[in-house]
């Protein structure tokens, strides 16, 4: 083993110091034999050769026509992952990005590139006020071996167009890989021959999931496309009939024993894995107790077992609309490792004294063996506290208690709030089911103060555990957030703007601006609107091993402890508190290795959270879609929560949004302004702006793309009709380029010419921090000419 490891070590000490000379200001590139004289002794010659050619291969160093090295960054070029969107274009998002920008792709510079992909780009044009656009000159790794879509035979070959618009090319399949795949099935395909230039990606069907129309393939599809695992492998399952399903005197041991204190859990009504327990005490008028015992997963999952790989692997439990899909066993997952009311758990504890300022005074992290006292319900502590009589005879015992946690609730969220944490109270919505998975109604999910004691608890021990293990110096996965870019943080001043709300960009934003525009707009029209703005503005959380902090909660360190059967990160938290807790000191060879490992872990628990929500995300858009396709003809009142110059959305009571095309607005013609995030009239100077409340009309709904097609209440039937027949045509194409839509007069053809070619170079100039001109458009505009399927993330 040691031999092993003296090897890791040497291989990445040989790439860092290649890496760190060629960093070196005073550098210039250097061929191959230059580069090993000049690092002489430093680096092993035998070593030498496989690394470089390594790290050329995975885009980190470039190799020049001239048989020379240099980093990419100081030749121009970037290497990150590449995200194409449904539209065609894409941007590069740089390895460890820093301070650089993404890169503009447009689409004729693609290169054959697929959503996600590992890629080497050229920047051509990275002027100061203009975003950088590029082009990709090398796919270093392939994302989408795998393929979702649509089976379209045409004689001897076919044709799968993919569910994803972002994967942007349909898939080349030969006759001999049709593998009894029917023409209009939907299918799954392995690519065997990568797109290139000139040629699209070929690939063979590996399964058939079904017939359009099918009950369940819609979802079926979102599992498949976003590669998560329907069932265990059976070597899996085997080992979780291995693990015991109560606790043995002997594991108590080392543990200490709160088996006699009244902890419970709050948990929604139908759950399952109840990983959190919690208990609060009050030690005098200035100091709390609260302790958070979490199930001490990493006990039953050890290193590397089957288990382990398993839900590493996974990454995450996923809630999709109709199922769960598990990390681990529901044998784990919802007996041993559920801190089930009446049982003896193991837990790791994290036991925490607070004063009334919300300051953590002191802590123990520590196992423990707990007896959960009673399992309680959200809907339970909120009657509590509401004073209902049954509940609170019911839970007498306990009622002290649920008081002082309300209290320590309000401390804890004041502190947060202090320090600038941003809070989005942005309604979610939940959508019912019947027994054959259709939809019948969507409710609002309440988020009161009894989901907000458990929040502001699991909070403080994630914050303390991180501090701890960041204090011990010992490798770790964090949970962080970084700053949203300047650019972002303008076009959220622009908005507020609207408003007359003052908001100063600065190059690194603080937690607290935004908290203070956030509150200026508290209880207006516009405050859903602005909220949501704002959190759309910011960057996505993700793990890394490098703690940076975390911006939305204006929190130092923080990391995921308290989900360890539902995130495996959490999991990788307590084995790591497990290992310290054995040996606090650790060498400086054992920590690199066990750094690099953790680098690994978060990276790819990043993926698969991001794969997670989306398929969390789109099963909720089909069911919502599904929903509203039995209320076509209803009208609604909703809020504008999008302006585009195709259009606007609209987004409902009931959380639902669709598209009113700027071609169903029959009154007048609209031009868009994009600084005003508003369509106004030409003619009569009506204006729709963002965060209006308008009323609508369901016209019709497509579940195969996901979409909602909105109109304005009051339409007669002729006018309804010609509408719907605009936008059917608008999703036919038109000479292999985009769709177009019917001209109802001469002159309104003149003007629908003229303001599609003022919109399309609007888009140019908007890519690259050009003021965009105005665009105007009546019934027809040319402007949403390409999808109007709702992309929550673009926008």
């Amino acid at each position: 083993m040691k031999k092993n490891r003296g090897k890791i070590m040497q291989t990445k000490d040989v790439r860092e110091k290649i890496l760190n000379f060629m960093r070196e200001e005073s550098y210039a590139p250097m061929t191959s034999e230059e580069l090993v004289d000049a690092l002489g002794h430093d680096v092993n010659p035998n070593k030498f050769w496989d690394e470089l050619l390594a790290l050329e291969q995975n885009g980190e160093i470039i190799k020049t026509r001239f048989e020379t090295y240099g980093l990419p960054e100081k030749m121009g070029l970037v290497a990150g992952r590449f995200q194409l969107t449904s539209k065609g274009f894409g941007f590069v998002i740089p390895d460890n990005k820093g301070d650089r920008p993404d890169v503009f792709i447009p689409p004729r510079a693609l290169q054959g590139a697929m959503n996600n992909d590992r890629v080497l780009a050229r920047v051509n044009n990275a002027a100061q006020g203009k975003k950088p656009e590029g082009e990709i000159l090398r796919i270093i790794t392939h994302a989408n071996n795998k393929v979702v879509g649509v089976f379209h035979q045409t004689g001897d070959f076919a044709f799968v167009t993919p569910d994803d618009k972002r994967i942007g090319q349909d898939v080349y399949v030969m006759r001999k890989h049709f593998n009894g795949a029917k023409d209009g099935q939907k299918v799954v395909v392995e690519i065997t021959e990568w797109p290139q230039e000139h040629r699209k990606a070929e690939g063979k069907v590996t399964e058939v999931l079904g017939n359009i129309g099918d009950v369940g393939l819609e979802i079926l599809s979102i599992i498949k496309q976003n590669d998560l695992p329907l069932t265990f492998p059976d070597e899996v399952l085997e080992a979780s009939r291995k693990v015991p399903k109560s606790i043995k005197k002997s594991e108590l041991a080392g543990r200490r024993d709160l088996r006699e204190r009244t902890v419970v859990t709050v948990d929604g009504e139908d759950a399952k894995d109840l990983d959190d327990a919690v208990y609060v005490e009050q030690i005098n008028d200035n100091e709390y107790l609260l302790g958070v015992y979490i199930a001490d997963v990493s006990y039953y999952v050890t290193e590397d077992s089957v288990l382990d790989k398993e839900a590493r692997e996974r990454g995450t439990s996923v809630y999709l609309v109709d199922r769960v899909l598990p990390m681990l066993p529901e044998r784990l997952s919802n007996g041993i490792c559920s801190l089930n009311a009446g049982e003896d758990r193991l837990s790791m504890a994290c036991e925490m004294h607070i004063d009334k300022m919300g300051k953590v005074l002191s802590y123990e992290i520590f196992p423990a063996v707990i007896n959960v006292r009673h399992r309680l319900s959200y809907n339970i502590v909120r009657a509590i506290l509401a004073g209902d009589k049954e509940m609170c005879d019911k839970y007498e015992d306990i009622l002290p208690m649920i008081a002082r946690m309300d209290i320590l609730r309000q401390i804890l969220h004041d502190k947060r709030a202090r320090r600038g944490a941003v809070d989005f109270d942005l309604p979610e919505q939940k959508v019912i089911l019947d027994e054959k998975l259709h939809p019948i109604e969507i409710v609002q999910r309440i988020h009161g103060n009894a989901e907000s004691i458990i929040e502001e608890f699991m909070l403080a021990a994630n914050e303390t555990v991180a501090q701890h293990m960041f204090n011990q110096h010992w490798p770790f996965i964090y949970r962080v957030h970084d700053i949203p870019s300047e650019e972002k943080m303008q076009e959220f001043a622009k908005l507020l703007a609207n408003f007359n709300i003052k908001f100063i960009p600065k190059e690194e934003t603080e937690p607290k601006d935004i908290q203070q525009a956030v509150k200026e707009i508290a209880g207006r029209p516009e405050e859903r609107l602005v909220t949501t703005v704002a959190l759309r503005s910011m960057k996505q959380a993700v793990y890394q091993t490098d703690n940076i902090g975390h911006f939305g909660l204006a929190a130092k360190y923080y990391t995921h402890f308290t989900s360890p059967i539902r995130r495996y990160p959490d999991l990788i938290v307590h084995r790591l508190l497990r290992a310290w807790m054995a040996k606090p000191t650790l060498k400086e060879a054992d920590a690199e290795k066990l750094g690099d490992k953790l680098d690994v872990i978060a990276d790819h628990s990043s993926i698969r959270e991001r794969a997670a929500a989306d398929a969390e995300r789109a099963t909720v858009d089909l069911k919502m879609c599904e929903y509203m396709e039995d209320h076509i003809g209803e009208e609604f009142d909703g809020v504008i929560s999008g302006v585009t110059a195709f259009g606007m959305f609209v987004e409902l009571e009931n959380g639902v949004e669709g598209l009113v095309h700027i071609s169903s607005l029959m009154d007048d013609y609209y031009e868009y302004y994009e600084e005003r995030y508003a369509l106004v009239g030409t003619h009569s100077g009506h204006t729709y702006r963002l965060g209006d409340k308008v009323r609508i009309e369901v016209l019709q709904v497509n579940i195969s793309d996901v979409s909602i097609d909105f109109i304005m209440a009051g339409e007669n039937a002729g006018v309804r009709e010609h509408i719907r027949q605009q936008l059917l045509m608008k999703q036919k194409p038109s000479s292999g380029r985009s769709t177009q839509s019917i001209a109802l007069s001469a002159e309104t053809q003149k003007k629908k010419h003229k303001g599609a070619k003022n919109k399309e170079a609007g888009r140019r100039s908007a890519k690259h921090g050009k003021p965009a001109p105005k665009s105007s458009s009546k019934g027809g505009s040319k402007s949403g000419k390409k999808s109007r399927k709702k992309n929550r993330k673009s926008r």
